[in-house]
């Protein structure tokens, strides 16, 4: 029996995905449940496992798009298991093997007769060639014997980095689908929303005095779950948004959209790339809540099993630049949100408390927000809102009460 084996759908508004990569070969024997090709739609990239155990024919190329519902294989499946065949699990790495180009080395010019004056400048060469600052090395002698003449000289220019051997080989890769629906996201965001960015900064020492505190028992408490900075972010980032909603709405043509929610969407680094998975109802989370639900979520960006269940929706997002070593940026919107709140590095610098000068660790943070729906009152009053949060997060962030709010 031959079976057509179809591209399933990833999500509602997916119409089209696009073969990233086979991890079998045509003629293959393949088990049931079998990763056999990974898939790429415009918001994540997804394995297509084998819908039944045979031998597989290919019936679209690596690259290729393929429309939701078309057929991409077909699989024997009354085809016998090649005898002396033993199951084994191929890997990505080995699936995906690389290949190497390996580039011919220049041959070397044919050596020209030297002597003892090849290369040597004559003594009114020589101080021209110190009045540009050209090394005799750096240029070809014309007279007897190789010997540098004074129009040698004259005619010498300051060396470019002219390419000498290295190599110079390019490189023509097509971006996935994914990467190409980032692209076309960000540049409408720049286009098609009133962008404007604020800044502020923030006093880190109340957010480390209590890490440094709690964090060995939290970590130890909450089975291995790290104490980091993104729930404190987090949380100050809900009671702002409820503060100012505004900022937690978008638009819809002529409606402006709230809501009584808020879905943060966190920017975490991918093996395919940027990848926004969502933090749902992240208001009634606690602190150990919204940091278990990261690690869950990045290591599934990480490990290349997020879906596009976890990257819908969004009602507003965080990036940290920081982690990166970013001292200042100014984060593009994620559309259809209004705002996004971009996290940078932290460095101790010199700052004016209660009229004296000391050093405590510093980050500048940014707000990125759409001004047709956002005015300015709006948008600086809430990264206020979350500037006092971080600086003062026992009182407004922890109801006074540090270990009830760490559930120690």
């Amino acid at each position: 029996m031959i079976l057509e084996m179809k591209v399933p759908s990833p999500g509602e508004s997916i119409k089209e995905v696009e073969i990233a990569t086979w991890l079998v070969k045509d003629g293959d024997y393949v088990e049931k449940d079998q990763a056999i090709a990974e898939v790429d739609s415009d918001k994540a990239t997804l394995e297509l496992p084998a819908e039944a155990s045979g031998i597989i024919t290919l019936k679209a190329e690596e690259g290729d798009a393929v429309a939701v519902g078309s057929v991409v294989c077909l699989i024997d499946t009354g085809a016998a298991k090649p005898s002396g065949d033993t199951p084994k699990e191929d890997t990505k790495e080995e699936a995906k093997a690389e290949v190497k180009k390996v580039e011919e080395k220049p041959k070397a010019p044919a050596e020209t007769e030297k002597s003892y004056a090849s290369g040597i400048p004559s003594p009114a060469a020589r101080k021209i060639l110190e009045e540009k600052n050209i090394q005799p090395s750096d240029v070809v002698g014309t007279g007897k014997a190789g010997r540098i003449t004074t129009e040698d000289a004259m005619n010498a220019t300051p060396s470019m980095g002219t390419p000498t051997g290295g190599s110079r080989s390019t490189e023509k890769t097509k971006l996935s689908m994914l990467r190409r629906k980032v692209a076309e996201r960000l540049v409408a965001a720049k286009n098609e929303t009133a962008m404007l960015t604020t800044f502020n900064e923030v006093n880190m020492t109340p957010i480390n005095t209590i890490r440094n505190q709690y964090k060995d028992e939290f970590k130890a408490k909450h089975g291995g779950v790290s104490l980091g900075y993104m729930s404190f972010f987090t949380k100050a980032v809900t009671r702002a948004l409820q503060l100012y909603p505004d900022v937690n709405s978008m638009m819809d043509g002529d409606y402006k959209i709230g809501y009584d929610f808020c879905d943060i969407s966190i920017a975490v680094s991918g093996p395919k790339g940027l990848m926004v998975p969502v933090v749902r109802n992240a208001e009634n989370l606690t602190f150990r809540g919204i940091e278990a639900e990261i690690k869950r979520l990045a290591l599934r960006a990480r490990d290349g099993q997020i879906t596009v269940d976890d990257m819908t929706g969004g009602t507003f997002t965080i990036t940290n630049g920081g982690v990166f070593g970013s001292m200042l940026s100014t984060p593009i919107i994620n559309p259809p949100q209004s705002g996004i709140l971009g996290m940078h590095n932290i460095i101790e610098r010199p700052i004016a408390v209660n009229g004296k000068v000391e050093i405590h660790p510093m980050m500048y943070v940014a707000l990125s927000y759409d001004h047709r729906i956002i005015d300015g009152r709006e948008s600086v009053g809430f990264l206020v809102a979350v500037k006092e949060a971080l600086e003062s997060p026992t009182e407004l962030l922890m109801d006074n009460n540090p270990k009830k709010a760490l559930e120690l």
